[in-house]
């Protein structure tokens, strides 16, 4: 946690701030500032998270596999559970500084010496509870990623001298968050900005920040639903409160379309000049409403197409829209390649420059609150129509009214759990952290390829999905803690440790909220 600490001290270098000493006077640039204003800071703080979520390394070579929407074209260890131990490493350190940049926008707000000069940027109570509100998304997929992790000590380094922080539990992290996000909520102030500059999510809208907090803790509700009876209590809350209304209410962040300030996503295939990712069949298989006929798994909708298939992905040299293979031996992967499409080649919306990253839809919300009304088809068809409208509106690909409101009848005829869940799954599309949740919290889609199961087939011959670690015959259920926390905090690494399955650190001891007995199994909710 020493590693991870000092990273307080350095967030103002990951938002383009330069740090100076007081050495000596002489040195110092009248050019370089010492205090960040905190507009810059919080926009520098958004771009920081999501520069190192979503990119082609955490989500590209991770989430987005475990999801089983994005895999690798030739080189297939991370898809198969072999995680590089330096990034882990690296992303752990990366989304602990992501919190401390957004700490110091809290800081900046309620230090009696610099919150008088900030309040010019946005209400002092604004900005912070908006910091408040990011810092709950990033804890959450912190935790979602590792477990129990430090939570409430973890950036107490400069105020409490905390150097070796705990390891809280999921249960106490998650009990936190949404105390966190009900405080937020309640602290905004709605007839005044949240910001005037530098918030690229809202645009300093404090009345959407408000709906973000109550759409996030319907979020950590619906995680909750299968272990806490209270769910449905923090859920009605926050729609007293006031939730998204519409599309226009969906939390992203938008990259430029000029300049350097691009999405990392078109960096690593047009910048870094890489081609090792695509999707996967799996996922284009359920957009086909084609069956899994190597392992014999049958699909809810057969023989229809999802309009959000030209949106997600491009053809391939003959016209078709395939995916590659899930997650075949390095090798043998490169065989299936022909039949996937070429993204270096024939640029799909998320590889553009400009591309908006998720952070919550509107449709999720919608999704969250058909599982809350015992799968209301009312909320559920207006999911699934926001998802397409989405994705539509920000792709500029259209999509007919025809067509879509012929899917929407299409895939409404019974409305349940899986319809549900599938329909959720595929508006998380490039959201591979809440995609992976959703995945281990209910079990579906059932198409996905578990451990054992068929990926494809080669002369006659089916090649198995056989993992590189052992998740004991599961999607994986959470990624080993990296080395680095043995080294720096190994008492609170050990002691971690040993609240984990069998007390080693693996990749199959479950998140507190998933209690599956089997891969496919569906728990109901409390």
């Amino acid at each position: 946690m020493k590693n991870i600490s000092k990273y307080f001290f350095a967030s103002l270098l990951a938002v383009g701030a330069v740090a100076c000493t007081d050495l000596d006077e002489l040195n110092e640039s009248p050019n370089d500032p010492r205090v960040v204003p905190s507009n810059m800071v919080m926009c520098g703080a958004q771009k920081w998270a999501m520069d190192n979520i979503y990119d082609v390394w955490f989500s590209g070579r991770q989430c987005l596999n475990y999801s089983q929407q994005i895999g690798q074209r030739n080189y297939t260890e991370e898809d198969r559970y072999q995680v590089r131990e330096s990034v882990n490493n690296n992303y752990f350190k990366y989304l602990y500084l992501g919190l401390a940049n957004f700490q110091n926008v809290i800081t900046l707000n309620t230090d009696p010496a610099t919150a008088p000069n900030n309040a010019i940027y946005g209400a002092n109570d604004n900005q912070i509870a908006a910091a408040r509100i990011m810092k709950v998304w990033l804890f959450n997929i912190i935790t979602d990623t590792w477990g129990a992790v430090p939570y409430s000590e973890a950036l107490k380094l400069v105020s409490d001298n905390m150097v070796y922080a705990k390891f809280d539990d999921q249960k106490d992290i998650y009990a936190d968050l949404i105390k966190e996000l009900t405080e937020a909520a309640a602290q905004i102030k709605e007839d005044e900005d949240a910001f005037v500059s530098g918030d690229v999510i809202f645009g300093g809208d404090a009345s959407k920040w408000k709906k973000l907090a109550n759409s996030l803790k319907c979020r950590l509700a619906i995680h909750l639903s299968k272990v806490d009876p209270n769910w449905k209590t923090y859920i009605a809350e926050a729609l007293a409160d006031g939730v998204m209304d519409s599309n226009d209410d969906a939390a992203y962040f938008k990259y430029a379309s000029a300049g350097s300030d691009y999405c990392k996503f078109y960096e690593g295939f047009y910048v870094d000049g890489r081609n090792d990712l695509t999707i996967l069949k799996p996922f284009v298989d359920i957009l086909k409403g084609q069956p899994d006929t190597l392992n014999g798994k049958s699909h809810p909708w057969t023989g229809v197409v999802d309009p959000r298939l030209k949106i997600f992905t491009t053809p391939n040299s003959a016209g078709e829209y395939n995916g590659i293979s899930y997650a075949a031996p390095t090798g043998t992967q490169a065989k299936f390649a022909g039949s996937a499409p070429n993204w270096y080649r024939t640029q799909p919306y998320i590889l553009t420059k400009e591309f908006a990253v998720p952070v919550m839809t509107y449709a999720e919300l919608q999704f969250i609150l058909c599982e809350y009304n015992n799968y209301d088809p009312s909320y559920y068809i207006a999911g699934v129509e926001a998802s397409i409208d989405y994705w539509s509106n920000l792709s500029g690909v259209v999509v007919s009214e025809v067509d879509k409101q012929a899917y929407i009848a299409a895939v409404s005829t019974k409305v349940d759990a899986e319809a549900c869940a599938i329909q959720k799954y595929i508006d998380l599309y490039a959201n591979g952290t809440e995609a992976w949740t959703e995945i281990r919290r209910t079990g579906y889609p059932e198409q996905l390829i578990r451990p054992g199961e068929n990926v494809g087939a080669l002369d006659g011959k089916n090649i198995k999905f056989s993992p590189l670690n052992d998740t004991k015959g599961d999607i994986i259920a959470r990624v080993k803690y990296p080395v680095i926390e043995s080294t720096l905090n190994g008492d609170a690494f050990n002691n971690a440790l040993q609240k984990l399955k069998d007390g080693t650190n693996n990749y199959y001891s479950k998140m507190y909220w998933d209690v599956r007995k089997s891969s496919y199994d569906h728990p109901n909710n409390l």
